[in-house]
């Protein structure tokens, strides 16, 4: 089953007990995941699917980032739409399976001790391996931890 029918069907439940606001998020969910299959013009793969719903998730935390202390109302919304969504995003790898992760490409690189000048490389290849498993800002930081 796609996250689309998974989506779908949630957001039938939620109609069907009445939850108006796990439906809205749902619906915002799968509009997002509609319109990126119908600009692509084929069916979306896991890791497509899985790229739309942190790009929500990631732009719900912009608003609230924004958002005024006073404005509750906005605040509360993006937070439950944000529980909604993590319901459907991929588990993200912790800081000790991406540690292993490091470690096999500075093997792979033959790198034992790792300069400021070889991130660069160890990013290149780093990135594809943990792209969509792992949060970007956390990789860079345990990467850069590396040179000091």
């Amino acid at each position: 089953m796609t996250k689309i029918e998974i989506v779908r069907a949630e957001m039938v439940k939620a109609m069907k007990a009445g939850d108006k606001g796990r439906k809205d998020a749902l619906s915002a969910l799968l509009t997002a995941l509609k319109n990126v299959a119908i600009d692509k013009r084929a069916d979306l793969t896991e890791e497509e699917e899985n790229s739309v719903i942190l790009k929500e998730i990631k732009q719900l935390k912009e608003t609230l980032e924004s958002a005024p202390a006073d404005r509750t109302d906005i605040i509360n919304e993006c937070n439950m739409r944000m529980a909604v969504l993590n319901e459907f995003a991929p588990k993200f790898l912790s800081e000790e399976e991406i540690k292993k992760v490091i470690n096999e490409v500075l093997a792979d690189l033959s790198i034992t001790e790792p300069a400021a000048k070889d991130k660069g490389r160890i990013m290149k290849e780093l990135m594809p391996r943990v792209k969509g498993k792992a949060d970007g800002k956390l990789v860079n930081n345990m990467v850069a931890a590396l040179f000091s």
